[in-house]
């Protein structure tokens, strides 16, 4: 079962059915025609038949950057780390479902496989902290210190850093499908500029061990997700504490920032807060672990071939941790670019932010979020009943509307300044 976890791959869950064939097909190309005109343009792709005359990736980056381009590192060339993050679409898998909507997950290298959980943006990785325990206080929050497990990779923070993230999709069945190591590294050697690049980079004998080999091109593109194109902190937010962006004082937006930022009102910055006030580089996670109650996406397990009674218990899955007393618990995700990198949710079961405000909200006393906005039923049961962090959940007020309203209009000013005509539309949100 853990293999099917493994395409958050800094991409979406993998998936024919949630991606349309036609529509899916035209995706495809596209990303292949460009990751081939950057192959050119770099001087990659199979090699001319002599030996390069200088080196054309001569830093990691450079080489990473190649790498997470790269169709030939799965099984039928199909899938690169960026189908499944887009750079144009903040990092995410953009490839539309069958509805033409952004999918709660992805379809693997076979164009078949479909995992279970919804994967993260890239965007803003390179902040997180390495897997560890530990402590921190928190800030605009009634909550005392927290104390558990923090950060890491992946939902389950089952990898320590980015090299370790990196290694992982290219062998996972439902993503690049790549039978093992040395099936990837002898891809590697099929293109002569890698091979000049991994000796100059890594030493002379790199490919003479396989497992020295595969870490150094995990370890190269983990570098690549290093570089600012993946942190830019130019989103208005960043811009206001320039100087540079100004939150009209009687906007939505405003509101909703002094509604994020409340200690009184919002539990908001319980879990999304990192830094003081006005501190740059504000990650909006303080990469804390918790069971929020989020109910199962039964679309997925629908189409994914999973056991409908099957439990996804989150971190207690993770190999340094398995601990019954986590079950549940999944690593809070940075808001940054939240308003562009839908659904959401470990497993994409809300599909519009709004949806998810309003799911935090239903746990206040005298709510009047009842119902799923998405579907006018009562919210369904959580996958997981144990450990719901409810003490966290049940700490503020209850919101109106027009403060469900305001906050998006806020989380939407933490679009990078790139990917702001991105952002959607959503019923009843207007922050004019």
């Amino acid at each position: 079962m853990h293999t099917v976890f493994q395409n958050e791959c800094f991409s979406r869950p993998s998936g024919r059915a949630l991606g349309a064939g036609g529509s899916a097909a035209v995706a495809r190309a596209l990303l292949v025609g460009a990751s081939l005109a950057l192959l050119t343009a770099c001087g990659g792709g199979a090699g001319s038949g002599s030996e390069p005359e200088s080196l054309v990736f001569a830093t990691k980056e450079a080489l990473g950057e190649s790498l997470f381009f790269d169709l030939n590192l799965s099984r039928n060339r199909t899938q690169s780390c960026a189908t499944c993050h887009n750079p144009a679409h903040a990092f995410i898998d953009n490839r539309p479902d069958a509805d033409g909507l952004l999918p709660a997950v992805s379809v693997g290298d076979d164009g078949i496989s479909l995992g279970d959980r919804n994967a993260p943006t890239a965007a803003y990785a390179m902040v997180t902290p390495d897997f560890h325990f530990g402590t921190h206080a928190r800030f605009n929050s009634q909550q005392g210190d927290y104390e558990g497990y923090i950060g890491g990779q992946f939902l389950d923070g089952r990898e320590p850093d980015l090299k370790g993230q990196a290694a992982g999709p290219p062998l996972n069945p439902i993503e690049m499908n790549m039978p093992d190591k040395a099936s990837v590294v002898d891809r590697l050697l099929e293109n002569e500029d890698y091979e000049a690049a991994f000796k100059a980079l890594f030493g002379e004998t790199i490919f003479d061990d396989v497992d020295e080999a595969y870490a150094a091109m995990a370890e190269s593109i983990g570098t690549f997700e290093k570089t600012d194109a993946f942190a830019p902190f130019n989103s208005k937010y960043d811009k206001s504490l320039r100087g540079e962006y100004v939150y009209s004082p009687l906007s939505k937006a405003a509101l909703g920032k002094s509604l994020f930022f409340s200690q009184q009102f919002t539990n908001c910055a319980t879990c999304h807060q990192l830094k003081p006030n006005g501190s740059t580089g504000e990650t909006f996670s303080n990469y804390e672990y918790h069971n929020l109650g989020v109910p199962k996406n039964a679309a997925v397990r629908q189409l994914n071939g999973l056991d409908p009674d099957f439990v996804d218990t989150g971190l207690a899955m993770h190999p340094r941790v398995n601990d019954p007393a986590e079950t549940g618990k999944f690593k809070v995700p940075s808001l940054r670019n939240i308003a562009v990198t839908g659904p959401y949710m470990h497993n994409g079961v809300f599909r519009e932010l709004r949806t998810v405000i309003a799911f935090y909200d239903h746990y206040l006393v005298g709510s009047i979020h009842t119902l799923n906005p998405e579907t006018g039923a009562p919210w369904r049961d959580p996958e997981v009943a144990e450990n719901i962090a409810l003490t966290e959940l049940q700490d503020g007020r209850k919101m109106s509307e027009e403060e469900v309203e305001a906050m998006v209009c806020f989380l939407r000013t933490l679009t990078d300044e790139r990917y702001e005509d991105l952002i959607p539309e959503e019923p009843g949100i207007n922050c004019d």
